[in-house]
């Protein structure tokens, strides 16, 4: 494992402060409770932060783009050529990532991380670790110093965008095939049955998902990814993008930034991330539930539960950039609302 993987530390929650949020909360004007799980929220970002009236704004949303060489075997409705496509259509403010950026006030980075072209368009972050993975199928996806060195992108490009201001950090992904490699990670550390995991990724028809599964399968045999070992699972049978999204969790737990986790690609990564330190998943929120039929199992094995259900499964960090006024809204809650002293508002005693 690199140097930086060595030396990383993930501050404990500040039970203190939460504790004090939660008698604050229940002072509010409202009957106790009664703004369910948004109180909940207020209370863990005091938690996350240290912080009992804490800022989420500005938040930043980083997409990491990557290639998958899995994709050689037919696994998905769209050939590769689209990961590179749509890495300029971001940098053209046309994505659907780039609209919601917009709507919540988002700093986004665009970074290339392992996309099988090159890509010269202004905006673009070059940290390009490999052209792309190799087809696991047939050969290991990556080595594992490549594992470690995509980690160690996705940190350092979120430490930079913490570093100007981020306070909140939502993270996306655009790579063709990462649907099967997500499905093949769930499958390696869950243990679950292969047909609970795989869906329609970009919208494959019903009869290729049975032949999607048996790829995954057979690849899995082959590669025999040891499941508690997230470099070794990265290198046979990883993402560059998935890497770079871990990496870059880490960076905001080691910071105190919430996390706000997207869909099943998101969370595999947000799992490889937990694999590497167990504490950063205290620092994760569950954006949204992904119809890919893995993300359940995902949402499980982190423990959370989603702020929304929207039957939403495109990737980018669309999801999660929907949920953000969500959390706005919790933390305005602490911030703004009277209690019952100061509204001289008579409580129910």
């Amino acid at each position: 494992m690199g140097n930086l993987l060595r030396t990383i530390h993930i501050p404990k929650l500040d039970e203190k402060t939460g504790a004090h949020v939660q008698q604050y909360v229940n002072s509010l004007t409202k009957p106790l409770g009664s703004l369910g799980r948004l109180e909940d929220l207020a209370i863990e970002l005091a938690k996350m932060t240290g912080d009992p009236f804490p800022d989420v704004s500005p938040p930043g949303v980083i997409v990491f783009a990557a290639d998958h060489g899995i994709t050689d075997e037919g696994v998905s409705a769209y050939p590769q050529e689209v990961t590179g496509q749509m890495v300029r259509n971001f940098l053209n403010g046309g994505a659907a990532i780039n609209v919601f950026s917009k709507s919540i006030n988002a700093s986004l980075y665009i970074v290339d991380i392992g996309v099988a072209s090159d890509i010269d368009e202004e905006g673009l972050i070059k940290k390009k670790v490999r052209y792309g993975t190799a087809n696991f199928y047939k050969e290991n996806a990556m080595s594992p110093d490549e594992a470690v060195k995509a980690i160690e992108v996705g940190y350092e490009q979120a430490q930079k965008m913490i570093n100007e201001g981020a306070k909140c950090l939502i993270l996306g992904e655009m790579g063709i095939g990462n649907t099967t490699t997500s499905s093949a990670i769930a499958a390696a550390v869950s243990e679950q049955d292969i047909q609970k995991l795989v869906g329609t990724g970009t919208g494959i028809e019903k009869d290729k998902i049975q032949y999607k599964q048996q790829i995954i399968k057979s690849a899995l045999e082959k590669r025999n990814p040891r499941a508690d070992d997230p470099i070794d699972i990265l290198s046979k049978i990883g993402g560059l993008e998935i890497a770079g999204m871990a990496g870059a969790m880490l960076a905001a737990a080691s910071n105190r930034i919430p996390i706000l986790v997207d869909g099943f690609i998101s969370a595999t990564a947000a799992l490889i991330a937990k694999m590497i330190s167990s504490q950063v998943a205290d620092y994760m929120i569950m954006g949204h539930r992904s119809l890919e039929p893995g993300h359940d199992v995902l949402i499980q094995l982190l423990g959370k539960k989603p702020l929304l259900d929207l039957e939403m499964r495109l990737g980018e960090g669309s999801g999660a950039a929907v949920s953000f006024p969500i959390l706005q809204s919790a933390v305005l809650m602490v911030k703004e609302m009277a209690t019952f002293e100061t509204a001289q508002v008579s409580n129910k005693e």
